[in-house]
């Protein structure tokens, strides 16, 4: 039975084929309250399992927790043994997949029943009677989304419900796959960088972790997908976690609203603050007569190559707002004898928005397709795991790929719109840098950091500025035994990106008299009379190559204002 009080939302419907119901507002109501009840949480797996089985599982090795909470295991008499045994019924049935007994699911959620949970599409019946998932609905929660206003970023517990996965089924994933909270869309979670804004856009929402988050910190939320499944799983969250996220579940669309179609034809002529994207940047292999169908929908955009990321990038502006921002995880493909910048610079080609772009990491042709085809579970299928492997190798091979990388891209449309066609304001403004060492996270409050300090160079006279060493700086000298001198000198961050600097003699005096005492241009100055007088010393150059680092080190967050 419809709730008549729950609109359906453009793109999805009650009844999406193989995709939870979000339309019985009861049924949601008494699940997430049985969830609670029985300690279906972040914190309360992680306490039944234990440390080694919760890690374990976090690594999708199920071993560990079938152990520990082996029914045998966890027989008592006690309260305390029955509350445990409740849990571990679910935790089996969801995280593990291991059908359990009519009798206990209907014990662990009384609330809802095994037969409440078959109408929401949850659950079925095997051959054998049992109560077997048909999706995978798992705790999520967070402490905060560091960053963001005041208007609400309390944690949060939450369930969040998508596909199972390939450790949790057998066979190939299908096509239409909606992917649960992974890696990548972790890896957004934490680069996107946390302010208040009027209007936000997920852009290939999947099961919609993005816009949980964004609804902490927007007044409205637009999610698309290109798959119906997605939207409708997408839906199904946001009604089951609807108290928690403070929507309205008889009035969604003032929050949010949910768009069917690719890439940004559903927002056509809208613009928005931010916009966040974990888009099918997957670089597959594609065939003549090839079907969307044939596709994986969660990863594959459907265009040769790495046409999907670059198409992004070079229309995301077009949905920008005025100082609007876009966050999003992409592949790039690198050729022979190029650079790995080279391609992504070329998609901002003629374009007047800024960027800034990341690589985290670079594979070869080889362990990008064992990657892919081992994350749909390929491999289980011989013939097709050796077929789709050639073509992969063959594909790359076709536009002389030499290696594949992937990271991190910030876009901006700029505030005032008077950025001619091709021209940023400061090279800073389209910045390619390799970061593949472990970085903070969340990282998206020090990228914050970094875009402010760029934009404070670009509205201060540096050289009147007074600097101070930025607290989490330290500085390294190495020098060979019985040398005067160090012959190298370190500055090296302890936070955000950790990057180290390596310091030329001058710019290292210049950061060790940065207490904020004298001007930029008074300390130059100092340097000059100190290290110059020859005959062959040029000043004007001296002053401005040294002006140009120590811009460097504040742009970098080595250095900032005073006060």
């Amino acid at each position: 039975m419809t709730d008549p009080a729950t609109p359906t939302i453009p793109g999805t419907t009650p009844t999406t084929p193989d995709a939870p119901r979000s339309d019985l507002h009861e049924l949601l109501t008494a699940l997430a309250g049985d969830l609670r009840n029985v300690g279906y949480t972040v914190d309360g797996v992680a306490a039944l399992l234990g440390e080694s089985a919760h890690t374990a599982l976090a690594r999708d090795q199920l071993i560990p927790a079938l152990i520990v909470t082996d029914p045998a295991a966890l027989n008592g008499d006690s309260t305390t043994d029955r509350a445990k045994a409740a849990l571990a019924v679910v935790v089996r049935l969801w995280l593990l997949a291991v059908p359990q007994t009519e009798d206990d699911v209907d014990a662990a959620l009384p609330g809802i029943r095994t037969s409440g949970l078959a109408v929401l599409g949850l659950v079925e019946k095997n051959d054998a009677g049992a109560v077997a998932a048909k999706v995978d609905v798992r705790p999520y929660g967070w402490e905060g989304d560091s960053g963001a206003d005041s208007s609400g970023s309390g944690g949060a517990e939450l369930w969040v419900a998508s596909d199972l996965a390939a450790h949790q089924r057998p066979g190939v994933l299908r096509h239409d796959h909606v992917l649960g909270i992974g890696q990548a869309s972790t890896t957004l979670l934490q680069t996107t960088i946390r302010r208040h804004s009027k209007r936000a856009l997920d852009l290939g929402t999947g099961c919609g972790i993005q816009t949980f988050h964004l609804l902490h910190h927007s007044d409205h939320v637009t999610a698309t997908d290109i798959s119906a499944r997605a939207l409708a799983f997408t839906r199904f969250n946001l009604m089951l976690n609807a108290e928690a996220l403070h929507l309205d579940p008889a009035d969604l669309e003032s929050r949010v609203s949910l768009r069917l179609g690719s890439l940004l034809e559903p927002v056509a002529g809208e613009t928005f603050d931010l916009v966040v994207s974990n888009p099918p940047f997957v670089i597959t292999p594609r065939s003549a007569g090839e079907h969307a169908s044939e596709q994986f929908t969660y990863r594959d955009g459907g265009l040769p190559g790495d046409d999907i990321v670059a198409t992004l990038v070079r229309t995301l502006s077009d949905v920008l707002a005025p100082g609007g921002t876009a966050q999003m995880l992409g592949n790039w493909e690198i050729t022979a004898g190029t650079g790995w910048s080279e391609r992504p610079a070329s998609w901002l080609t003629g374009s007047g928005t800024e960027a800034w772009f990341i690589q985290r990491e670079q594979v070869s042709p080889e362990l990008y397709a064992e990657t892919w085809l081992q994350d749909a579970s390929e491999g289980r299928d011989r013939k097709l795991y050796r077929d789709a492997y050639v073509a992969y190798l063959e594909d790359f091979a076709s536009r002389n790929v030499e290696s594949i990388g992937f990271g991190m891209i910030w876009l901006r449309r700029p505030a005032d719109g008077a950025v001619d066609a091709g021209t940023v304001r400061k090279e800073a403004r389209r910045r390619f840098e390799e970061i593949t060492y472990p970085i903070e996270q969340p990282i998206g409050p020090h990228l914050a950091a970094a875009v402010e300090r760029a934009d404070w160079l670009d509205t201060h006279e540096l050289a009147d500025a007074y600097l101070v060493v930025a607290e989490d700086v330290t500085e390294e000298r190495h020098q060979r035994p019985g040398a005067e001198h160090p012959g190298v000198i370190l500055l090296r961050q302890g936070a955000g990106l950790r990057r180290t600097n390596l310091l030329s003699t001058e710019l290292a005096g210049f950061a060790s008299a940065c207490d904020g005492e004298l001007s930029v241009r008074q300390l130059v100055g100092a340097l000059a009379a100190i290290l110059g007088g020859g005959a062959d010393f040029d000043d004007e150059a001296f002053r401005a190559g040294l002006l140009d680092d120590v811009a460097n080190l504040v742009r970098d967050g080595f250095l900032h204002a005073a006060g």
